[in-house]
């Protein structure tokens, strides 16, 4: 069995974070950002607090250098 970690994704809009997440479960990454989006406005912008500490604590996928 392959172990995965959730790492922030090369293909990002602002930091990777949703990206990483739909990477790690195997989800569309476009519904991802709509569900957080959505998700972010009906919590009072919280939601942007928990995108800033994702940020911070998810280590970034390692490139290969070619």
């Amino acid at each position: 069995m392959e172990k995965r970690r959730l790492t922030r994704s090369n293909n990002r809009m602002i930091a990777g974070v949703c990206s990483g997440i739909a990477d790690y479960f195997g989800w569309d990454i476009t519904l991802v950002r709509i569900v957080y989006v959505l998700a972010t406005f009906f919590t009072v912008f919280s939601g942007g607090i928990v995108y800033l500490i994702l940020w911070l604590i998810m280590p970034e996928v390692k490139r290969n250098e070619d």
